[in-house]
């Protein structure tokens, strides 16, 4: 093993945080330094040239940082057993260097310089602090990560031995394995290994456990309800059923698949050709998938991978549908306790412990975001929609040891994708048929993961906390997606005849659920799973969760085929089995050659027990609502500090908005985007204006009071967010069900079934609206010991629900930026709770902790029906200039965020005082706010009348960014709008300090200030609206290669905007060019691609750059590529970063800068405002000094020059830079989005064939990808002149 130091591992400020917390353990601790440390596994020693090309790939130029004089050493790494993603994309990068390495892993020395001398327990004890105890270790030398590439041999397969008392030893192992079996479910074991005259294997028990968890069975969902006595006739299932038995139109696939599927538009799709790999648009129906997940657990116990894998397991689910489909937008929420964020403490924060072995819900509001968006950033899946609240309540009559919160969290992952008509269902697969599982290698990571899920957290022991948890890697699942795409892209030849997602349970589970699909058996080879991990034992090998893995069934006839397909996308194969017509399930180990599993699938799948549930009902809390003592102007900017009100961009500017190139609605709003958006809109193609809509609703904390007024809730405030967006009727929106509780708490069983009563039985089917897929997870509680004593946290029954519709004219959609007007505009509140104005469970009882009284409720759903109807048509006919739901904050919260949106003011008029006026400010029953122009009005209220809906005058809009409120002829709160949003921005200021650069956080909360700020603006030296290509159409359309490698995400967006120019967009793998299969020469242009080729490891760009360097015959190719005066190259993003390594190759391209970790130390999502600078750019010619915004997603997007030569010699060839609101060059954040020098995000080579930049302007090319532009636009936004220039110049 070769150990290598390597570069600085964390910035200043990032080393200033960590000896600060070092420092308040050991105030011995003077100084601490970090810096990574290379692990290298070989066979052989290298050669001296393939040692020179290894320190090339690591080191980057750079030299290795140092340590401080004399300080004590402490290593931090994967935990041993595992492989972490870093290290086998970088070893995917040696290989294709052609380095020859077994594997290579990354770690960070620490090196700590303490005033006198610690022991090694004492220094061990600060390690605590370095590293994350569920995925990585502490060592003490770096000659002791030797153990991160031990090979061990496999352990044996283990037997339970039932004897004469099986149920004894059954629950002994399912204590020791935490199976979570009940003791109906081992009774049933034991019957059936009567049966079969044998003991269990350890692989049997924990397949079955899995399989039938609550987690992947649903158990309580399919379960008969005795209730205070009552047998019930109902189960959950049926009355949640029953909403699309109700209203069948339109769904095509509910509860039979990994997603629900429902009937899009016609539309033309992009895809290559599956021969000739040119891109072309097929006309053909284009349906709609919607699905949405939980990650609770994992997320809990470790937070970045459990919100990872939560977003990815999401993602597998979609994909996996049919026989393939593409996902295309996602949403991402989250539900904790109180943060306490440090020196930001609130008053509705109570005192209550939190158990050690969970994360705080500041860590998991810090972290899980991270890998959720990590995840979406890295496969390529916008995130345009979410949600964040936080909830503790010590409510009456509970036990002083208990308390009612999100101590063990909600994570939810969901999203909408595509399926073709064809692939739409599955289908019966034939005997004899292969089984095949595609992506990652089996590794001991997420072992019990399903049965996990189905404990309260704190209930199963640390070690099995530690058993379940997963890690990510999106990079992988990408290249899976990829085989995908190119198998459904196929057609009627689409070589899968099933596809499965391999979740919890691992193969266990995605194996005997594709088997039984045709209700066949299956043989399994153990062996020839894909196994990182050797030492694994049968059971591991069987049951991991290892992540980003699929299982197919493909036709023998077509295996060859299949695996070509995965060789071109580098995705591993392995084929495991084949089905049978004997019913059984055999997984042979020929290691061994024994049986890991010989079981019936119907004793599997087909006959466990089913439950019966005994619960009773608790009495409803009893107390009237306190507001003695609230002042309105305190209780309104203590409303805008509250999470579930305030401002919520950390959450947002993390996660890619644009890749695909199809977002339309993301949450930003308005020129100085704003997160307030009601709902999320895509295209259904890069030109159709129809296209699709998700919004989300959940109103949990009033399950404390009334869980089925939540419920009823959470479904109208999905409605009247996706209102906004324009739907042919309330029918064709279809519901994602979420339901969580603490399943076995006292009166939280009654109060769960009450709610799906509430919501499935009655108020949807009233509506017409139809819940075709959703998902429960009954362990929504934590309990622990402290200091002998228990306690307990148990959530309040949680419905999470999230609206999809198919969208008729994407164009068309509203939000809630006032517009200004030449007449005086109103604003109207359609206000469904018909002025009850009921505050219990409001944001404002919760922050002022006043528990009691009625919660607001939706009485009448036909008051639903019509509100919809009538914001359909007044949206229809141009009548409502902004529009946005009424929620959490109420009528105040809802005006405040129209007015953050557009810098206008707002007067309102309000009758009464004291507490009406409170009521009428603060209470969220369901509704909306719109702005219409005076001259409307009366056709506005003509078209209330006629659709039976109701609204009231509440005020007007003003020029001064000033809220003001009157009521009986006199001012009762007057709030500047400056004033205000610095107040809702608090939070993610707060935790963006604590997670990024606080010097960059600082800046963004400060220029929220600016009252003179413009926002977005645009400047334009040429006619937009000008095809300057329009004499060429008549001629052959010149080719170019839209070239990509594992991990590129951006190929669609990018070939399209060719394609519009009149171009012939081919895609290029680079594996075609290294495996010799094209040539550039095949070429004029050559575009490199934007995304996260080999997931970024070894700098943003570096790898892809290096296997083009470091392969002659590739190198060669690329070289003479540049060399011809004919060509063209474009590099955006990942394809910018990767040209600018091979700046070597590129005449006239020596002193371009590298690009480097952004100055946030974040990735960066925004739409920015640059200016298009003269230079030789044959993309930008006549552009020169127009001003206009620009997708910018990256996280290593910071020009940097070796040398201030350098700088001075490119001056000319800077192309493109960043500009503030006031058209000044960049210089602070987020107007600077990465901290470039100058600005500078795009540049030429001297003779302009060669361009690069770092935003994506392929994603911004057509009007209606623009989160914000200005209303006179075109079809195509100015963006488009450049492709269109490129045309032009190659004649």
């Amino acid at each position: 093993m070769l150990e290598l130091p390597g570069q600085a591992a964390l910035s200043e400020f990032r080393l200033k945080k960590l000896l600060a917390s070092l420092q308040a353990q050991d105030e011995r601790v003077t100084a601490v330094d970090a810096r990574y440390t290379y692990f290298v596994a070989l066979e052989n020693p290298l050669p001296k040239e393939h040692r020179q090309r290894l320190d090339g790939l690591l080191l980057s130029g750079e030299k290795p940082a140092g340590l401080g004089k004399g300080a004590r050493k402490l290593y931090v790494v994967p935990r041993p057993g595992t492989i972490s993603p870093w290290s086998s994309k970088a070893t995917d990068i040696a290989h294709a260097c052609d380095v020859d390495v077994v594997r290579i892993e990354r770690g960070i020395c620490y090196g700590l310089q303490l005033r006198s001398n610690a022991r090694d327990e004492e220094l061990r004890a600060l390690g605590s602090l370095l590293y994350d105890r569920m995925t990585e270790a502490v060592l003490d030398s770096g000659a002791d990560a030797a153990a991160l590439f031990e090979a061990h041999e496999p352990a044996p397969l283990t037997t339970v031995a039932l004897g004469e008392d099986g149920a004894s030893a059954l629950s002994q192992a399912n204590k020791d394995l935490g199976l979570a079996l009940s003791e109906q479910e081992i009774d049933y074991l034991v019957r059936c290994y009567a049966d079969l005259g044998r003991d269990a294997t350890d692989a049997e028990l924990m397949m079955f456990a899995q399989a039938n968890s609550e987690h992947c069975r649903h158990k309580i969902f399919n379960a008969d309800w005795v209730i205070d006595g009552e047998t019930r006739s109902e189960r959950l299932f049926g009355m949640i059923k029953s909403t699309t038995e109700n209203n069948p139109d339109g769904v095509i696939s509910a509860y039979s698949d990994n997603a629900a599927v429902i009937e899009g538009w016609d539309g033309r799709r992009l895809m290559p050709d599956p021969g000739s790999r040119e891109y072309r648009y097929c006309d053909e129906p284009v349906h709609i998938l919607m699905k949405v997940e939980t990650h609770n657990h994992p997320t809990a116990i470790s937070p970045f991978p459990g919100a990872a894998t939560g977003s990815g397991g999401e993602i597998r689910d979609e994909g996996a549908t049919g026989l393939g489909a593409r996902p295309k937008a996602g949403l991402t929420g989250f539900t904790v306790s109180h943060l306490r964020i440090p020196d930001f403490e609130q008053p509705w924060e109570i005192d209550f412990p939190h158990p050690d072995r969970m994360a705080t819900p500041l860590e998991i509001m810090i972290q899980g975001p991270i890998g959720g968006a990590a995840f979406n950033n890295e496969f390529g899946r916008p995130n345009l929609l979410g949600y964040f609240r936080t909830y503790e309540s010590a409510l009456p009559g509970l036990p002083a040891n208990e308390i009612r919160g999100y101590h063990k969290p909600i994570m939810i992952a969901g999203g909408v994708g595509n399926v073709r008509a064809e692939h739409a269902k599955k289908i019966d697969v034939p005997v004899g048929a292969k089984v095949v599982v595609i992506g990652g290698p089996a590794m001991l990571i997420g072992l019990g993961g399903g049965a996990a899920s189905s404990l309260a957290s704190g209930t199963s022991s640390e070690d099995l906390d530690y058993a379940s948890v997963q890690r990510g890697n999106p990079e992988i699942q990408r290249r899976a997606q990829e085989v995908i795409d190119r198998c459904w892209q196929m057609g009627a030849s689409n070589p899968i005849l099933l596809i499965h997602d391999v979740g919890a349970g691992g193969l266990s589970n995605a194996v005997p659920e594709a088997v039984d699909h045709s209700h066949h058996g299956a043989r399994i080879e153990l062996r020839d799973i894909d196994n990182a991990e050797p030492g694994m034992s049968p059971m591991g090998l069987w049951c991991n969760e290892a992540q980003e893995r699929y299982v197919l069934i493909v036709a023998d006839d077509r295996i060859d085929e299949f695996a070509a397909l995965c060789e071109r996308e580098r995705c591993p194969v392995y084929v495991v089995g084949t089905l049978t017509d004997d019913g059984n399930l055999i997984v042979n180990d020929r290691h061994f050659d024994n049986r890991s599993v010989d079981m019936p699938m119907e004793m599997l799948l087909g006959n466990p027990p089913k439950m019966t549930r005994t619960v009773s009902s608790a009495p409803p809390v009893d107390a009237p609502l306190d507001l003695a003592g609230i002042e309105l102007e305190d209780a309104a900017l203590r409303v805008l500090r509250f999470p579930a009100v305030a401002d919520k961009s950390f959450l947002i500017h993390i996660g890619d908005r644009t890749v695909g190139g199809l977002s339309v609605r993301d949450q930003l709003v308005g020129p100085w985007q704003v997160p307030v958006s009601d709902a999320a809109i895509t295209a259904t193609g890069f030109d159709s204006t129809t296209g699709e809509a998700m919004a989300m609703g959940e109103r949990t904390p009033l399950a404390a009071l009334n869980a089925p007024a939540s419920g009823r809730m959470a479904v109208a405030e999905a409605i009247t967010n996706i209102a906004c967006a324009p739907i042919e009727d309330i029918r064709k929106i279809r519901l994602s069900a979420n339901w969580m509780a603490a399943a076995g708490h006292p009166g939280e069983d009654a109060k769960l079934f009450a709610t799906v009563k509430a919501v499935g039985d009655e108020l949807c089917r009233d509506l017409g609206v139809a819940i075709p897929v959703g998902k429960d997870s009954m362990s929504l509680r934590a309990s622990w010991n402290e200091d002998g004593n228990d306690y307990h946290v148990v959530a309040p029954v949680s419905l999470i629900v999230s609206a999809f519709a198919p969208v008729t004219d994407v164009r068309k959609h509203l939000t809630p930026q006032l517009q200004v007007c030449e007449e005086p505009t109103y604003l109207l509140l359609f206000d469904l709770g018909r002025g009850q104005n009921r505050l219990g469970g409001s944001c404002l009882a919760q922050t002022y902790n006043r528990v009691g009284g009625e919660t607001a409720d939706l009485d009448d759903p036909d008051a639903l029906k019509s509100f919809f109807a009538a914001i359909q048509e007044l949206n229809q006919r141009g009548m409502l200039l902004a529009y946005h739901d009424r929620s959490d904050g109420g009528l105040f919260a809802a005006v405040a965020e129209m007015m953050f949106a557009s810098r206008l003011g707002v007067s309102l008029e309000l009758e009464g005082s004291g507490r009406q006026l409170l009521g009428q400010l603060f209470a969220e029953e369901a509704g909306a706010v719109v702005q219409v122009a005076k001259n409307k009005l009366t056709q506005v209220q003509m078209v209330l009348d006629r659709t039976g809906a109701t609204a009231s005058a509440i005020g007007r809009v003003e020029d001064q960014p000033v809220l003001t409120l009157r009521s009986e002829g006199s001012t009762v709160l007057r709030l500047e709008r400056a004033q205000m949003q610095r107040a809702w921005s608090q939070v993610s200021y707060r935790v963006q300090s604590l997670r990024d650069n606080p010097a960059t956080a600082r800046q963004e909360f400060e220029s929220r200030l600016d009252d003179d700020d413009p926002g977005l603006n645009v400047a334009l030296t040429f006619d937009a609206n000008d095809d300057i290509t329009r004499p060429l159409r008549a001629t052959p359309g010149p080719q170019v290669a839209i070239l990509r490698e594992q991990g590129v995400n951006s190929q669609y967006e990018m070939a399209a905007a060719f394609l519009r120019a009149g171009f012939r967009a081919v895609d290029v793998h680079m594996s075609d060019l290294l495996s010799g299969r094209d040539s550039l020469a095949n070429y004029q242009g050559l575009v490199a691609c934007g995304g996260f080729s080999f997931g970024d490891v070894l700098g943003a760009g570096g790898g892809w750059a290096k296997s083009v360097l470091y392969h002659s015959r590739t190198r060669d190719d690329f070289a003479a590529f540049f060399e011809r005066d004919d060509t063209f190259a474009l590099g955006v993003c990942n394809g910018c970063q990767m040209l600018s390594h091979l700046r070597d190759l590129i005449p006239g391209a020596s002193h371009w800068p590298r690009f480097l970790r952004n100055t946030s130390e974040q990735f960066e999502a925004r739409l920015s405002l640059v200016e298009v600078l003269e230079s030789p750019s044959i993309f930008l010619q006549g552009m020169a000094g127009s001003r206009m915004p620009i997708a910018t997603s990256h996280g290593e997007g910071r020009a940097f020059f070796a040398a201030d030569t350098d700088r001075y010699m490119a001056s000319h060839m800077i192309a493109v830079r960043y500009v503030d609101n006031y058209g000044n060059v960049a210089d602070r954040y987020p107007a600077n989005p990465n901290g470039s020098v100058d600005g500078i995000c795009g540049l030429s080579n001297d003779d302009g064939r060669v361009t690069i930049m770092m935003p994506h302007p392929e994603r911004v090319a057509r009007t209606m990808q623009n989160s914000w532009h200005p209303g006179d636009w075109g079809a195509d936004g100015p963006w488009m002149r450049m492709f269109r220039n490129a045309r032009v110049a190659v004649g």
